[in-house]
């Protein structure tokens, strides 16, 4: 066990040795300021000017130590006719040091850069009251921040400077030159392109016109009328003369004994004949009986059958 603590206690007393040769590193506080770097958490500071009491900061501080007070004025029109407007007076913004814990939070929700980041240190009391610093104390550390480093020059303006560049609403129309035209120094102004229309059209588009040979045989449409029966076709004459009406065909009828029928005269006539003879004899006997039923003409058997 002793020789494990010999050789441990040489090594020490060698560290020592070579620490005795060499010159100190402690920087001697008060009397020589240290070099802290730019984004040193030493102190916040506050420009009073950017701040709108929006009270975001002391809602989002996880302490509770920023104590904020306003109230409210009314601020004339800028132009004739206008509205008067209201804005936020700031009567007190404190913070208390003493239960910060310097977390940055404020610093970062506040959304019009009214709070920053001081290196400065030197601000210790004797009493723990004092520690609570008002927007005087806090609006003197802002000569001790540091500038912020250089934008990218490849990079947009910062919303400030594109806000800050704008013309007034109530110039624009007095900085433009009569006559139309514009300054020498002017950017052109963009060409306009009127769009289109993509909806299709409500209306049906009209046919292409048609050369003068096809249109000779477009017909036009015939409007639709009500299709009518078709009428009976014609019958030949033999068949008319073979047909007998209802009474006829009645009397040609053989009765029964003891009934009455038509008489015999009717019933000769209602037959047909056989030839031209026999039609001119049945009229012969049709003539002398006074009977008034006429005999159409009629087509033997042989003579259809020739046909």
């Amino acid at each position: 066990m002793a020789d494990g603590i010999i050789p441990g206690l040489v090594k020490g007393l060698a560290t020592t040795a070579k620490s005795l040769t060499r010159h100190t590193h402690t920087a001697e506080y008060p009397d020589v300021s240290p070099a802290l770097p730019p984004r040193s958490r030493g102190v916040i500071a506050l420009t009073e000017e950017n701040c709108t009491s929006c009270m975001l900061c002391a809602r989002e501080c996880p302490d509770w130590c920023i104590y904020i007070d306003s109230h409210k004025e009314e601020l004339p029109p800028t132009t004739p006719g206008g509205r008067a407007r209201q804005r936020n007076v700031l009567d007190r913004f404190a913070i208390d040091f003493s239960l910060c814990m310097y977390c940055g939070i404020c610093i970062e929700v506040c959304p019009f850069d009214a709070l920053h980041w001081s290196p400065e240190f030197e601000y210790a009391e004797t009493d723990i009251r004092d520690l609570l610093h008002e927007k005087d104390r806090l609006g003197a550390w802002m000569a001790t921040v540091p500038a912020p480093p250089a934008l990218d020059p490849g990079s947009a303006d910062p919303a400030e400077v594109t806000a800050a560049a704008k013309p007034a609403r109530g110039s624009a129309g007095a900085a433009a030159p009569t006559g139309g035209t514009r300054g020498a120094g002017a950017a052109p102004r963009p060409t306009r392109v009127r769009r289109e229309a993509t909806t299709p059209p409500t209306t049906a588009p009209e046919p292409a016109a048609q050369p003068a040979a096809e249109q000779s045989r477009v017909m036009p449409a015939a409007s639709p009328e009500p299709a009518a029966s078709p009428e009976p076709a014609a019958q030949p004459a033999a068949e008319q003369t073979r047909v007998m009406p209802a009474v006829e065909r009645t009397a040609a009828l053989p009765t029964a004994e003891g009934t009455e029928g038509p008489s015999a005269s009717q019933q000769t006539s209602a037959l047909p004949p056989a030839d031209d003879a026999e039609a001119e004899r049945a009229a012969d006997q049709a003539a002398a009986q006074g009977d008034s039923t006429q005999v159409l003409p009629t087509v033997s058997t042989d003579e259809e059958g020739s046909e």
